[in-house]
Parts: structure tokens; sequence; C-alpha cells
């Protein structure tokens, strides 16, 4: 399974062509693809007007929902964070690293463009899509 962080979302429904946003596009309706719930939240709250929430909203109920919070998941997160941390890594968002480690854990291969991630993949066995 793939989970697709925001940082691609983003990029997807502003039409920006980057090297994730051309691999979801290959991957959407091939491969399995998670949407994550705090990821849907950082997506929907960014959509200008209702067209394009509507439009984002049609693309998304065909994603596999994966809830990516609870005590012992955040409680990892946390953990992780301060491991990176004693490695001389500051991650910049509490939520990338809840994503990371549901990733980790669950054994999903996370595509991004965030440099929060690269830490978690060096260090902490993240799987990312290329």
């Amino acid at each position: 399974m793939i989970l697709v962080d925001s940082s691609v979302w983003i990029d997807f429904v502003n039409a920006r062509e980057t090297v994730q946003t051309l691999r979801l596009r290959a991957i959407l309706g091939v491969e399995q693809v998670a949407m994550g719930d705090l990821i849907l939240a950082e997506l929907l709250q960014g959509c200008r007007d209702k067209k394009v929430f509507n439009r984002t909203l049609d693309i998304l109920h065909r994603l596999d929902f994966v809830s990516l919070g609870g005590y012992r998941l955040c409680l990892a997160a946390a953990c992780n964070y301060r491991r990176l941390r004693s490695l001389g890594y500051t991650v910049s968002k509490t939520i990338d690293a809840i994503i990371a480690t549901r990733c980790i854990i669950s054994g999903y291969t996370l595509l991004h463009n965030d440099k929060d991630f690269i830490p978690f993949e060096k260090h902490l066995g993240l799987k990312c899509a290329t």
C-alpha cells in the first residue's frame, strides 16, 4: 500500500508537474493508494473554492482510508522524533512524525515531497516511493 502525503496531493490538485505528481498519476487506479485522515484534513482545508473541494473529494473517495493516530502510534511517533533529535535531526512538523511512524509500523510505502521524511528513511526504515 502506498500512502500519499499532502505535499504530493497539494501539488497534484493544483496541477503542478513534479516527479511525485507524475508518480501519483501513474499509480492511481493501478496500485493500492491510501489516504490518511490527517492528510485528508490538511488537503481539504487548503481547497480555496467549492469546485476544487468537490473535485478533490471525488478523487479521494476512491482511495483506501487509513487512520494515522491513536495512543500507541502517537507514542511511537514521539519516540521516533526523540530518536531522530538525538541524531541531530529536528522534524519540523509533528504530523510528519505521525505519518512516517504509521508507514513504518504498517509497512506502507510513502510518496512524499517533504525533507522531513528523509531522516525517517535514512535512520528508521521508512520506505519511500520514487
